[in-house]
């Protein structure tokens, strides 16, 4: 008697998980069975499992990504010396965008390094309320380390090497070229920073480069600096 109710209990047991209910809000894809297929599946999990189907989320979804050592060492400096949080941000661009106007937030790094790769993975979480995100997507990344703060840009075609030096030609007030040592730092899209060696007010050659010798007197026109995000993937 205690057998067949045992047997009872656990037959209602099965057909209440008969009803599948998703962990998580997100979009099913399509179905891998039909109604009259036959299906396996263990509680034990001692035989395979047929998969029904595929459920993703979608609001919010994951973004995953890899840097490389050098990003990642820039990225702990940064992070070690802002305010808890504030290193947490990431900013987004699709492939088909230009400027990087979806913000996510860094939720996980990877606890080593692929020696393989020489890359750490990590994951930024975005909000994606009108669903327009779609897993599988590729983007560009760029991760906040720091408060921003004003920072020299100039084309990089104006940054000349001089042996061990680089050099931007400068116009001085008399119209006289002049050339100028500068720190360069690192590229955003087709602009160069400068660290040190200009002033907020120096007028930098950007166009003619080839005919404005040190010395020369040019009669300088106004021209357009425009940043290109597209020119480069963070």
């Amino acid at each position: 008697m205690d057998d067949a109710k045992a047997q009872i209990r656990d037959a209602e047991f099965d057909l209440e998980h008969c009803h599948i209910r998703a962990p998580f809000t997100g979009r099913i894809g399509t179905h891998l069975v039909s109604v009259g297929n036959l299906i396996a599946g263990s509680r034990a999990a001692t035989s395979p499992t047929t998969l029904l189907a595929t459920l993703v989320s979608l609001d919010p979804i994951y973004l995953d990504f890899d840097m490389s050592e050098s990003d990642f060492l820039t990225f702990s400096r940064g992070r070690a010396q802002t305010k808890e949080g504030a290193a947490n941000k990431v900013e987004i661009a699709l492939s088909d965008e230009t400027q990087f106007k979806r913000q996510g937030t860094l939720d996980f790094v990877d606890n080593a390094l692929n020696r393989s790769s020489g890359t750490i993975r990590a994951r930024a979480t975005v909000s994606n309320p009108d669903l327009f995100l779609t897993p599988g997507e590729f983007g560009r990344v760029r991760l906040v380390v720091g408060a921003s703060a004003p920072t020299l840009l100039v084309p990089d075609t104006a940054v000349l090497p001089d042996q061990s030096q680089h050099m931007v030609m400068t116009v001085a007030r008399d119209g006289v070229v002049v050339p100028k040592a500068v720190e360069i730092g690192d590229l955003r899209g087709s602009l160069r920073v400068i660290r040190s060696g200009l002033a907020p007010n120096d007028q930098v050659i950007i166009d003619g480069i080839p005919h404005a010798a040190p010395g020369t007197k040019v009669a300088p026109q106004d021209g357009a600096i425009r940043y290109a995000a597209g020119d480069s993937q963070g």
